[in-house]
C-alpha cells in the first residue's frame, strides 16, 4: 500500500465513471497521504478510444479547465466509443498553480517512461505509459505557455514511423482547426508524452493554446473547438459538446519547424525584456525582436535583438524580469508539403 497507483475504473462498463488515481505518498503532516488525481472515463458501445489530458504542467489552464467542463457536459447517450479525462494529470502541480511538482520538482512532460517505484511525478508518468496509453487509440496532451510564456496557438504531432499513421495524425490536426502546426522529431527515447503514446502504440496529439497563467474568451473557445472538431472527426458525437455557439469553419493548417537553437534567443545575464513583435508575426532575419534592459545600470542604453533568422514568431516570454538562460523569444519556420 506504500506504492504504485490504485484507481477502480473498470474500462469495460457502459456509461460514466468517477474515480481518483490514488498514488501513496508520505508528508509530515500525513503519514498515510495520497496525491488524488480525478480520473473519468465515459463508455457507450464500441468505436474510438481516446484519451484527453491537461494539467501536465500545473499552470496550464486552457485544457483544464476544459476537460472539467467536459467531464460535467458530455452525456454518455451522445458518444461513439469510450474517453477517458483527466483534467489535472499532475495534481500536485495544478494545486501548487507550478509548471512542476511542489513533491519532487519534477517536470512531467520530462519524466517519461517513469518508474513504477520512483517519485510521485516518476510513478504518473510510469502508470500513464505502460497502463493507462496503452488502453487508447488516441492521446491529446493539452498544453499552453503556462504562466512564463505567451505561445501561438498551434497542434502538435510526434512523427510516426509507419505512413499510414503519419497520415492519419496529420488528418486529425488539421481537423483540430488550429491555424499552425508542428511535427516533432524527437526519436522514439523522447521524455514526453507524445514520445510515451508512441511507444504505447498510441496516437499521439497535442498542442499550445495560449498562457500566461490565465485563460481568454479566445483561447479558451480555440481549446474547447479543437476538442469538438476532434472528437466529431473521429465520429464519436454528432454534434459539439464545448461549444455551444457551433464551430467555425477550420482555418487553413500552415506547417511550422523549430529545430535550432538559432531560432530562439535566449537571455545571458539578468535583465528585463521587451518585445518588439506579437506573436503570429512574420519577421526577417536581422529584424528587431525586443530590446533587453538593465534596470541595474540605468546609464547604459538597452541591448538590441535581433532576429538570427526568418519565421513566425511563436512564443516570447512573459515575465519582463529574466535571468541567464531564460528563452526570450522564438520564430518558427514555415514549412510545406
Amino acid at each position: 500500500m506504500h506504492t504504485g497507483l490504485a484507481h477502480s475504473i473498470d474500462f469495460e462498463r457502459q456509461g460514466k465513471q468517477f474515480d481518483f488515481l490514488s498514488l501513496p505518498f508520505s508528508i509530515d503532516r500525513s503519514p498515510y497521504y495520497q496525491i488524488k488525481i480525478p480520473i473519468c472515463r465515459v463508455r457507450n458501445g464500441d468505436g474510438p478510444s481516446v484519451l484527453l489530458m491537461a494539467g501536465n504542467h500545473g499552470d496550464e489552464y486552457e485544457g483544464e479547465l476544459s476537460l472539467a467542463r467536459l467531464i460535467r457536459k458530455l452525456d454518455p447517450a451522445r458518444l461513439s466509443g469510450s474517453i477517458t479525462i483527466l483534467p489535472m494529470t499532475n495534481m500536485p502541480a495544478v494545486m501548487a498553480a507550478r509548471r512542476c511538482s511542489p513533491f519532487d520538482n519534477g517536470n512531467l512532460n520530462r519524466a517519461f517512461p517513469g518508474d513504477a517505484a520512483g517519485t510521485p511525478t516518476q510513478r504518473i508518468a510510469y502508470f500513464l505509459e505502460h497502463d493507462l496509453f496503452r488502453r487508447h487509440e488516441i492521446v491529446f496532451d493539452l498544453h499552453s505557455g503556462g504562466t512564463s510564456m505567451a505561445h501561438l496557438p498551434c497542434t502538435l504531432i510526434e512523427r510516426q514511423r509507419e505512413p499510414a499513421k503519419f497520415e492519419r495524425a496529420l488528418e486529425l490536426m488539421r481537423a483540430m482547426g488550429l491555424s499552425h502546426g508542428f511535427v516533432a522529431d524527437n526519436g522514439p527515447a523522447a521524455p514526453t508524452s507524445m514520445g510515451a503514446a508512441l511507444r504505447a502504440g498510441a496516437l499521439g496529439l497535442s498542442g499550445e493554446c495560449g498562457g500566461g497563467g490565465t485563460t481568454t474568451p479566445d483561447t479558451m473557445a480555440k481549446t474547447a473547438g479543437a476538442i469538438d472538431r476532434l472528437l466529431l472527426a473521429l465520429g464519436m458525437v454528432d454534434a459539439p459538446v464545448l461549444s455551444p455557439s457551433g464551430l467555425a469553419q477550420p482555418e487553413p493548417l500552415q506547417l511550422l519547424s523549430l529545430s535550432r537553437h538559432s531560432q530562439g534567443i535566449y537571455s545571458t545575464r539578468r535583465g528585463w525584456f521587451e518585445p518588439a513583435v506579437p506573436l503570429g508575426a512574420r519577421v526577417q532575419a536581422g529584424d528587431v525582436a525586443g530590446w533587453y534592459h538593465d534596470l541595474e545600470r540605468l546609464e547604459e542604453p538597452e541591448a538590441v535583438l535581433r532576429f538570427a533568422e526568418a519565421g513566425i514568431v511563436i512564443s516570447h516570454r512573459l515575465h519582463s524580469h529574466s535571468e541567464a538562460g531564460d528563452c526570450l523569444i522564438q520564430v518558427a519556420e514555415p514549412i510545406d508539403g
